[in-house]
C-alpha cells in the first residue's frame, strides 16, 4: 500500500522535467548558425564570404527577440512602400537608403523561418507575392518620377527593368509548378537591391543602374528560358 504513493511521486517528478525541457529549445548559439544560402548571381558569392559571420550575428538576434518571419516580410513591403513614396516626392537619396533595410528584411524572413522550423506553403505565397509587390512599386516609382521630369527614355528603361524583372520570377514559380528547379540568371534579387541603391544614391548612376538592370534581366530570361526547356520532356 506505501509503494503506490511513492510510484505516483516519482512520477509527478519526473512529470515537470519532461515537460520543461520540451518546452523551449535552447538558443542556437552563433558558431552554429548556417550562413547565407548557396545562390547564383553576379554578388552571391562574394556576399556570402564577406558576411557570413555579420549574417549569423543579425540571425541570432532576430531568432532570440522572437520576431516571426511574416513579421519580417510585412515590415518589408512597408520599408519598401516609404522608398518609392519618397522617391516619388524628390527625396531619391533617402529612397535609396532604406532599401538597403528593405532588402535585409526580404534576406531575412526566409532565413529566419528555416532556423525556427516555420517552412510553410503560406509563407512562401506570402514572401513571393510581397516580392513582387515591392518591385512593383520601386520600379513604378522610379518610373513616375523620370517620366515627371521628361526623362521618356529612362522611364522606359525604369519599365523595362520592372518587366524583366517580374519575368525572372515567373519561369522561377512556373517551373517550380512543373517539378523543376530554376535559380540560374546572373541578375537575382540580391544584386537588383545593390544596384538600385546604387543607382539611386551615387548621382548620376541611375541610368547606367537601369541599364544594366534591364540588360542582364534579359540574359537571366533567356537563361532560364533555355534551361527550363532543356529539362522539360518533349513528348
Amino acid at each position: 500500500m506505501r509503494q503506490r504513493p511513492r510510484q505516483a511521486q516519482r512520477a509527478g517528478d519526473r512529470a515537470p522535467r519532461s515537460r520543461e525541457g520540451a518546452a523551449r529549445e535552447p538558443d542556437p548559439k552563433i558558431r552554429e548558425l548556417p550562413g547565407p544560402r548557396k545562390q547564383k548571381g553576379i554578388i552571391a558569392p562574394l556576399f556570402r564570404v564577406i558576411f557570413a559571420w555579420p549574417y549569423r550575428v543579425v540571425l541570432a538576434g532576430l531568432y532570440r527577440s522572437g520576431v516571426r518571419p511574416w513579421h519580417l516580410t510585412v515590415l518589408s513591403l512597408a520599408v519598401n512602400t516609404v522608398c518609392g513614396w519618397l522617391i516619388v516626392v524628390g527625396h531619391v537619396f533617402l529612397g535609396g537608403i532604406l532599401l538597403l533595410p528593405a532588402g535585409l528584411l526580404d534576406i531575412f524572413d526566409g532565413a529566419l523561418a528555416r532556423q525556427r522550423h516555420e517552412e510553410s506553403r503560406a509563407g512562401a505565397f506570402l514572401d513571393s507575392v510581397v516580392d513582387r509587390a515591392s518591385d512593383a512599386i520601386v520600379f513604378g516609382a522610379i518610373f513616375w518620377m523620370l517620366a515627371g521630369q521628361g526623362k521618356e527614355n529612362q522611364a522606359a528603361l525604369a519599365l523595362a527593368s520592372l518587366f524583366v524583372s517580374l519575368m525572372v520570377s515567373y519561369l522561377r514559380a512556373q517551373a517550380e509548378a512543373l517539378g523543376l528547379t530554376l535559380s540560374e540568371g546572373l541578375m537575382q534579387r540580391l544584386e537588383r537591391y545593390v544596384l538600385l541603391v546604387i543607382g539611386l544614391t551615387v548621382p548620376g548612376a541611375l541610368l547606367p543602374v537601369l541599364i544594366v538592370l534591364t540588360a542582364l534581366g534579359t540574359v537571366t530570361v533567356l537563361q532560364r528560358l533555355v534551361t527550363a526547356w532543356g529539362r522539360l520532356p518533349k513528348a
